[in-house]
């Protein structure tokens, strides 16, 4: 259980740093050619995982990720 909390906490930290800092993470990274296409420019690119990955980590810290992807899988199986 704290495992799984400190796991969501540092998901949470790393999606904030992504949305709060993107040009930081554009000179580690560099600019995606599929971002600059789809998204206008990497930084959008970024700051969207970055929400995504937040989101992630309070499904982590609350223990509905398992739910959650038994959601998602179920639009497959049926």
């Amino acid at each position: 259980m704290l495992a799984r909390i400190l796991i969501g906490l540092i998901l949470c930290a790393v999606g904030y740093f992504f949305v709060w800092k993107p040009l930081t993470i554009q000179e580690y990274i560099g600019p995606i050619p599929f971002a600059e296409k789809w998204f206008g420019n990497s930084i959008t690119f970024f700051k969207v995982v970055g929400i995504i990955i937040i989101l992630v980590g309070f499904l982590a810290i609350t223990n509905l990720h398992g739910r959650v992807i038994e959601w998602l899988v179920s639009f497959i199986i049926k």
